[in-house]
């Protein structure tokens, strides 16, 4: 083809782009059409394409691998989004079942720092404001459990969302929580923080297995908390110094001076070329010591060994620690070289010749999988030292190829996925991926580094557009478009030919819909910002009132008919899933009702203006409904919420369905659901949102309640024929009601030898008893709502069961309120008789008793 000919061409390739974008109706600047690409993946449980577009950046590439699994990992995030209370607002989990160890609404800290840097490019500044906020605000987040980075990532947070009345506010927050590590973990001879491997969330590893607790041993100075504590107090002096507290700022800038000169003087090999731990104490293990202060492997039963490398020893490039000219980027020839830490699923988290080096089947062993969290570090410090400095070690290209097969290790039989830790050579998960837990696992980031290092947007605290793409020349297009970046929408922009987005040959920047740089070559390029008026957040946002995440009283969930396979109390828990495996629902499925309803009872007025109502939609037994009924109790009687818009029109499966209409005082409100014929509607959520300006406190429960104990009175009181070691009887009457494993607090007979036990409450006199509530608690393993169960009264000499028992619902239901309702009877003593159900054994959260 003819130059001239190629000229015309493309200038009527531009003219149709331009074209189409001005008929699709898409917003200003955009370069991709959102639709397509969502339409374009096959793997989604959670089809909300409104959420991802008012939300996401978008992204194409010419490699598929790598596109997928970037929108996999923006679906992932959704499923551990957590609406945690009124109060809190957003956070995130990291396993899906909020299991013991995790704090408030299943948060741990572990990860925090990945999750908040993945975050940051919502467009919705929210999710990340409130999840830095919780850290520090909320009681039970438990933000030292585990190392992590959270001032630098509340930092990291700002540059992209900057609010400095948000991060100064947290300024006394983020010292606090640093004088916490400085109180228990630094040790001022040594000049250095120490952790162990487990409480860094890297249980078994090389040098714990050198000691008698293999577990939790081995505390030494290690390069993963010096990095993240020496990023913490730069964080910190940087947020000093923009609310103008030069003295603080002063301060922590000779901390992180200090940690750094030691780090890099103490935990660097130059033998090895290598960052390694050091022990903290003589640790003895069959005969072999190795001694305080030495290094991995330069005493003990592998002294002199020359391996013993592990890839923390990558974390201070994580954040930018190691100066360009340290002299130590010698450590990255090891990263791609299959004799140490390349594989085709890795890299490992050991090197592979090491003597310790072990790829297990079962959890948690941090000396040869392949684990997502360092991963992450890994490319991060890869990219940091790609983009600030000039070495012979590593290439651009090997930042690609990393990154591919990260990208190609979040599979699972063919489809996206991702568990614990991979088999470093199968990218297996087997033994990783625990049911109702790992799944989906959210312990790394992904989106981060294609926003910062594939596409190079590196952000700053100025109103400088910078970009360095680590994406290669010789690809003939990728674009990163609609990012939110300080209050403007920007877009990165590579097309080799100029015959794809219609802008032309080479790089281009743009900001609200203008190209602001343009470069022929795929290279660095920067440009200031269009000015921007930020706008004003507010101090009361929106509240969800339907969340209950508590243990009160109120909010209360109750249903037509609950299925006693899906816990009614899953649509008020703040999360939101719509796979079945592990479930996140409340289904109507064996109603024999062509309707049926749910009622959230906010015990209280509430002023109310949206109600989302999360509908499932497994293309079979359960399918969105034919139509939905939103009401709301005036009193007396329901009656329809006035003046109601809905997006979408038609109740729509896997998706929000958004109801909004003119602020209405409620008490109660009523979805009702027709459902399909041969097909049974479910929820994921209920949520009803309202003016954040109102009380955010939860109504008082109802008086009356003849079993409730604070805890400070002889009775009533609780007892059992068997109560299980993790758990406590008396929490079964303290006025406390969740059904999710955090907090704890219910009664279980699980590990009963019985095939039926009781649970009972002593008046401590008589009682008129007319009616018992019991809010069965439900794991869906080893604790499961009984087979049946039954209520029995002392009549001063034996137990008698009660007559005339009505049920609702008739048939035991987990995760819900169980009502049982009998003509009244005059007793000291109630019980209930739970029969199990086959290997399971029956618990309950909490257990009410009403005279009428």
């Amino acid at each position: 083809m003819s130059t001239r000919k190629r000229r015309l061409v493309r200038c009527v390739s531009s003219t149709l782009f331009l074209w189409t974008i001005l008929h699709a109706g898409f917003s200003q600047g955009q370069v991709l059409d959102p639709r397509k690409l969502l339409d374009g993946q096959t793997f989604w449980d959670n089809k909300d394409w409104d959420w991802y577009k008012a939300n996401i950046p978008f992204f194409e590439s010419p490699d598929a691998d790598l596109d997928t699994t970037y929108y996999y990992r923006w679906e992932l995030l959704t499923k551990h989004l957590t609406y945690g209370s009124t109060a809190t607002g957003y956070t995130f989990t990291e396993f899906m079942d909020r299991p013991f160890w995790s704090g408030r609404y299943g948060a741990i800290s572990c990860p925090a720092g990945h999750q908040l840097y993945e975050a940051r490019w919502l467009k919705d500044p929210r999710v990340a404001r409130d999840f830095a906020r919780y850290w520090f605000k909320t009681p039970g987040a438990q933000p030292r459990n585990y190392s992590t980075w959270l001032a630098d990532a509340v930092w990291a947070r700002h540059l992209v969302q900057p609010e400095d009345g948000f991060i100064t506010a947290l300024l006394p927050d983020l010292v606090s929580n640093y004088e916490g590590w400085e109180k228990t973990h630094f040790v001022p001879e040594v000049g250095l923080f120490w952790q162990t491997g487990h409480d860094d969330g890297m249980e078994f590893n090389i040098n714990s297995r050198q000691t008698k607790d293999i577990l939790r041993g081995a505390p030494g100075y290690r390069p993963t908390i010096n990095s993240y504590l020496w990023a913490d107090a730069r964080a910190i002096a940087l947020v000093a110094d923009l609310a103008g507290d030069a003295a603080l700022a002063g301060v922590y800038r000779k901390k992180a001076e200090g940690l750094k000169t030691n780090l890099l003087k103490k935990l660097w090999d130059p033998k090895r070329s290598f960052f390694f731990p050091m022990f903290r104490d003589d640790e003895e293990k069959n005969g072999a010591v190795n001694k305080k202060g030495s290094l991995t492997y330069q005493t003990g039963p592998y002294a002199g060994s020359p391996h013993g490398r592990e890839e923390i020893g990558y974390v201070p490039w994580q954040f930018g620690l190691v100066d360009p000219d340290a002299g130590r980027s010698s450590a990255w020839k090891f990263l791609m070289d299959p004799e140490y830490f390349a594989a085709p699923h890795g890299p490992t988290v050991t090197e592979r010749h090491d003597p310790l080096f072990l790829v297990t089947k079962s959890c948690c062993y941090w000396s040869g999988q392949s684990w997502p969290y360092a991963t992450t570090q890994t490319l991060k410090g890869l990219a940091n030292l790609l983009q600030c400095c000039e070495q012979d070690s590593i290439t651009r290209g090997d930042y690609l190829k990393l990154l591919q097969t990260y990208a190609r290790t979040h599979r699972k039989g063919g489809l996206p996925y991702l568990a614990e830790a991979a088999d470093p050579d199968s990218g297996s998960f087997e033994g990783y991926d625990a049911y109702n837990h790992s799944e989906h696992y959210f312990h790394s980031g992904y989106i981060d580094l294609v926003v910062t290092g594939l596409a190079g947007l590196r952000p700053r605290a100025d109103e400088i557009l910078e970009v360095d793409p680590l994406a290669p020349a010789d690809w003939p297009y990728f674009a990163l478009d609609d990012v939110g970046y300080r209050g403007r929408r920007v877009s990165i922009v590579w097309d080799r030919e100029g015959d794809r987005y219609g802008l032309g040959k080479g790089l281009h920047l743009l900001a609200d819909g203008k190209k602001i740089a343009h470069s022929e070559r795929l290279a660095k390029l920067s440009a200031p910002l269009p000015p921007v008026v930020r706008e004003q957040k507010s101090a009361n946002p929106p509240v969800n009132f339907a969340v209950n995440n508590e243990g009160g009283y109120y909010p209360r969930v109750t249903a037509s008919f609950t299925n006693p396979k899906t816990p009614l109390g899953k649509v008020v828990d703040g999360n939101s899933w719509y796979h079945l495996s592990p479930p996140n629902r409340a289904t109507f499925e064996g109603s024999r009702s062509a309707e049926d309803w749910v009622v959230v009872d906010f015990g209280v007025g509430r002023k109310v203006d949206t109600v989302k109502l999360f509908l499932l939609d497994d293309g079979e037994r359960v399918k969105p409904p034919r139509r939905v009924v939103l009401e709301q109790w005036n009193g007396k009687a329901w009656e329809q919420v006035a003046g109601q818009a809905r997006t979408p029109k038609e109740p729509m499966g896997r998706r929000a369905n958004v109801i909004r209409f003119p602020e209405v005082t409620a008490t109660r409100l009523r979805a009702t659901f027709a459902h399909e014929a041969d097909a049974s509607s479910g929820l994921s959520e209920f949520e009803a949102w309202g003016d954040g300006r109102q009380s955010l406190e939860a109504a008082a429960p109802p008086s009356g309640n003849l079993a409730f104990n604070p805890g400070d009175r002889a009775f009533p009181k609780a007892s059992a024929s068997f109560t299980s070691p993790f758990d406590r009887v008396e929490r079964v009457n303290d006025g406390v009601i969740t059904f999710n494993a955090n907090p704890n607090n219910r009664w279980t007979s699980y590990q009963s030898k019985s095939t039926s036990d009781w649970l009972a409450i002593d008046f401590g006199q008589e009682r008129e008893l007319g009616r018992v509530e019991l809010a069965i608690y439900d794991d869906q393993g080893g604790v499961q709502a009984p087979a049946s169960y039954s209520v029995e009264a002392w009549n001063g000499e034996e137990w008698r069961e009660i007559a005339g028992q009505r049920r609702m619902p008739e048939q035991p239901a987990g995760g819900a309120f169980n009502e049982v309702r009998f003509p009244k009877v005059k007793t000291s003593k109630v019980r209930v008789v739970f029969t199990h159900k086959g290997d399971s054994r029956s618990g309950l959260s909490e257990i009410l008793a009403w005279p009428e």
